[in-house]
C-alpha cells in the first residue's frame, strides 16, 4: 500500500510544495470527486487554507511535525469549534460545537489541515453507512458497493484520495469495518489509548476514536500524534507506547505467537477464509507460531453487544430534545408534544430501533434478564480473551464475513446487518486494540481485510506485525488512482 504522509511531510519540509498549494490540490480533488462519492456532508474549505498558512509559517520556523500541513478528515461526530458537527441526523440538523475535540485539538496543534467533516450512519448506527440522512457514500472501489460503516464517509474519503488520513469512531467495528471494504487500513485503539472527549456518544463503554489511512506506517504517524491521557475523559489511560512509526522498520514476526480460533470462521464467505488462511501461512513462513485456540463464548458476542450498545444508546440520545440544540418540531401545543413530534421526525428508524431495544432491556422486569445478563457475560468474554493472550501475541481473523455489500441491498434485514458484525464486536467488548489490513481482492474485485488482534495496550504488536505483512506480502489491492496522487 502507499504511503502518503511521510512523502507529503518530505516535499512540504523541502519546500518542493506548500500546505497552501498541498491543501488547495485536496479542495479540488473533494470538489470534482465528491459529487458522485459523497464522502464528505460538510467542508471547511476556508478554515483550511488559514491553517495550512500557519502551517507554512510553522515549516519555516523548524516547528513542524509530521502531520503539520497534511490535509484530513474528521467523521461528523467528533467535535471542532464553530463547524457543522449532525453525527448525519436530522435532529442535529444546524449544530455546532464550541469547542474541539481532544483528538482534533493534538492535531491542529501539530499544524493539520481539516478539509471537512464525513459522512456515516447516523449517530454512528450501522454497517453499511445507509442511515446517514444526507444520504450514503459510495464505494471508491465500485460505486454500486457500499463503504461500510459507520465511518464510511471517512474511509471513502481516504480511499479515493481525498483525504491523507481520516479519524473515526468504532464501536462495534465501525473503523475497521469500512477500511476492509475500501481496501484500507483502519486502527481501532484500546479502550481508553485515546481521548473520547468531543467524540458525540453513542455506546459511552465501547466508543473508541480510531484512525483511517492508506498504509500501516500513515496509521502508526496519526496514533502517536493523537493518544495519551486526558483531564477531561476520565476512562483515558496513561501508557507509555513509545514511538510506534519510527521502529516499524525493525519490524519481525520471527517467534511471534500468532492465535487462530476457529469460532472466527464459522460463517465466514470461503474466498475471506482462504485469504486469511494464505495471510496464516505467510507468517508461518517468515517465522511465527500459529496456535490453535477456542473462543466458545464468541458466539454470545453479537446479543452481548447489541443489548450493552443500545442500552447505552437509549441513555446517551435521551438529551436530544429539541429543546436546547438541532432540530425542534413545530406546531405543538405544549413540551410534551414538542418532544415526541421532535424526537419522532428527527430519528432515523435504525436510531429509532435501538432506542426503544435499549430502553426496553433496561426496563423493570427485564433489567436483570437482559442487560445484567450481558454484563455478565461480557465480563466472560474478557477473561477468555485475557487467557488467550497469555499463549499468544497476537489473534488473526478476518475482518468481517462478507465483502462491500450492493447498495440498498434487499437481502439485509436488520438483524442480518447486526450478524455482519461478528468478527469486529468481540474487541468493542472486551476494549483490546485491533487493525484492518488488506490483503487481496475478492472475484468480484472487492477488498478483503484481516484482523489482528492484540492485548490491550499492545498497539506496537499489533502495527509491526501489520506492517511486517505489508511491506513484505504480495497484497492484491491496488491503490486507487483518483483524487490527490503525488
Amino acid at each position: 500500500m502507499r504511503e502518503v504522509i511521510a512523502p507529503l511531510s518530505k516535499m512540504l519540509a523541502q519546500r518542493e510544495i506548500s500546505s497552501q498549494e498541498l491543501t488547495e490540490k485536496y479542495i479540488s480533488a473533494i470538489e470534482a470527486g465528491n459529487g458522485t462519492i459523497n464522502a464528505y456532508v460538510s467542508t471547511t474549505f476556508d478554515k483550511a487554507l488559514e491553517n495550512a498558512k500557519k502551517a507554512d509559517e510553522m515549516i519555516r520556523e523548524g516547528t513542524a511535525s509530521a502531520l503539520t500541513g497534511i490535509p484530513m478528515a474528521l467523521k461528523d461526530n467528533i467535535c471542532s469549534d464553530g463547524d457543522l458537527t449532525t453525527c448525519c441526523s436530522k435532529i442535529l440538523s444546524g449544530f455546532r460545537p464550541y469547542y474541539d475535540a481532544t483528538v482534533w485539538a493534538k492535531l491542529k496543534a501539530q499544524g493539520a489541515v481539516m478539509l471537512g467533516k464525513t459522512n456515516m450512519d447516523e449517530f454512528a448506527m450501522g454497517s453499511t453507512s445507509e442511515t446517514s440522512c444526507y444520504g450514503a457514500p459510495l464505494n471508491p472501489r465500485n460505486t454500486a458497493h457500499v463503504t461500510g460503516g459507520s465511518s464510511g464517509g471517512a474511509a471513502a474519503a481516504v480511499c479515493a484520495n481525498m483525504a491523507a488520513y481520516g479519524l473515526g469512531s468504532d464501536t462495534g467495528g465501525s473503523v475497521r469495518q469500512p477500511a476492509s471494504f475500501c481496501g484500507i487500513v483502519g486502527l481501532k485503539p484500546t479502550y481508553g489509548a485515546v481521548s473520547r472527549y468531543g467524540l458525540i456518544a453513542y455506546g459511552s463503554s465501547l466508543d473508541q476514536i480510531g484512525v483511517l489511512a492508506n498504509s500501516v506506517r500513515d496509521t502508526a504517524v496519526v496514533f502517536d500524534s493523537i493518544r495519551g491521557v486526558d483531564k477531561r475523559d476520565q476512562t483515558s489511560v496513561d501508557f507509555d507506547f513509545g514511538n510506534t512509526a519510527d521502529t516499524l522498520e525493525n519490524a519481525d514476526v520471527k517467534n511471534l505467537k500468532i492465535g487462530i480460533a476457529r469460532e472466527y470462521f464459522e460463517g465466514i464467505n470461503s474466498e475471506i477464509k482462504d485469504a486469511v488462511m494464505q495471510t496464516v501461512k505467510f507468517y508461518e513462513s517468515n517465522g511465527a507460531e500459529i496456535i490453535e485456540v477456542k473462543l466458545p463464548v464468541l458466539k454470545q458476542a453479537l446479543p452481548v453487544y447489541y443489548i450493552i450498545a443500545c442500552a447505552e444508546a437509549s441513555s446517551n440520545l435521551g438529551r436530544y430534545d429539541g429543546i436546547r440544540y438541532g432540530y425542534r418540531a413545530e406546531n405543538c401545543n405544549d413540551v410534551e408534544e414538542m418532544i415526541l413530534k421532535t424526537r419522532t421526525q428527527g430519528f432515523g428508524d435504525e436510531v429509532k430501533r435501538r432506542i426503544m431495544l435499549g430502553t426496553y432491556v433496561l426496563s423493570s422486569g427485564y433489567y436483570d434478564a437482559y442487560y445484567k445478563k450481558a454484563c455478565l457475560l461480557r465480563e466472560n468474554l474478557i477473561a477468555d480473551f485475557d487467557e488467550i493472550f497469555d499463549v499468544c501475541d497476537v489473534l488473526i481473523a478476518p475482518t468481517a464475513p462478507n465483502t462491500a455489500f450492493p447498495l440498498h441491498f434487499s437481502g439485509a434485514s436488520p438483524v442480518d446487518m447486526y450478524l455482519s458484525d461478528i468478527a469486529t464486536v468481540p474487541i468493542n467488548i472486551t476494549g483490546v486494540p485491533a487493525i484492518s489490513v488488506p490483503v487481496k481482492n475478492d472475484s468480484q474485485e472487492l477488498p478483503i481485510g484481516m484482523q489482528l488482534i492484540g492485548k490491550k495496550f499492545s498497539e506496537k504488536t499489533l502495527l509491526d506485525a501489520a506492517y511486517f505483512y505489508e511491506k513484505n506480502a504480495q497484497i492484491g489491492v491496488a491503490d486507487f488512482d483518483g483524487g490527490v496522487v503525488i
